[in-house]
């Protein structure tokens, strides 16, 4: 859990992508501690799941390194266990954000052989959730999980699961809590680690927050 008071780490720190100098404010959280912190979350899934067949579903664009690098974990503690995990690997894409902030309408897109999920384990990978409001007619991505949720269940899995990295601490939060996260995170507008802003930053390891001048810039 990450305070609302805490500084973060210094850009100087860190090495990160030239192109981005001026547009950052700090290093919210380190890429190695989110490697360690995944590798965790694949540890804890490991002893929860049982002997169940997984079927993967990445959401992306924002969730493709936290799922790549948890599936990765998850099948190197099976090849070095005693009982074999069978896993696939589904994608869908949703969009709900303009700049920096969230979209009335949310789209779905992909995912279109979702049959597979029927009888299976099925774990959504998300890198960021929000569950809040934001401000009149205007919702963050609690209101976006129910949709997926609702969208996934038709097709009658077995069990469903949500792991995300990142959990967003608000005033208005909606009750939702992933099954597994990482971090929880102050009410911040955060990139890097495939997050982005406008399609920038995600070519950023680090976690690590915007500053003004880096959402004028990128600003669409």
């Amino acid at each position: 859990q990450i305070s609302d008071n805490w500084p973060g780490y210094s850009l100087d720190l860190f090495t990160y992508p030239q192109h981005y100098y001026g547009d950052l404010e700090y290093v919210l959280i380190p890429h190695g501690i989110i490697v360690d912190r995944t590798e965790r979350l694949a540890k804890d899934i490991m002893q929860d799941i049982g002997d169940n067949d997984i079927v993967v579903l990445c959401v992306l664009k924002g969730g493709y390194k936290f799922c790549a690098d948890l599936v990765e974990h998850i099948k190197n503690l099976s090849r070095n266990s005693e009982r074999f995990i069978s896993m696939k690997v589904d994608f869908v894409r949703l969009k709900s954000y303009h700049n920096d902030q969230s979209m009335q309408d949310m789209q779905i897109m992909g995912g279109d052989d979702l049959s597979k999920l029927t009888g299976k384990v099925s774990f959504l990978c998300f890198l960021l959730i929000l569950f809040f409001i934001f401000c009149k007619d205007i919702v963050g991505t609690g209101r976006t999980m129910k949709v997926l949720l609702h969208n996934i269940e038709k097709y009658k899995p077995k069990m469903i699961k949500v792991a995300s990295l990142l959990v967003k601490r608000t005033s208005q939060p909606d009750g939702y809590r992933p099954d597994y996260y990482g971090f929880e995170i102050p009410d911040l507008f955060v990139v890097g680690y495939a997050l982005d802003y406008n399609e920038y930053f995600r070519d950023l390891n680090h976690i690590c927050v915007i500053n003004d001048h880096g959402k004028a810039k990128y600003r669409v």
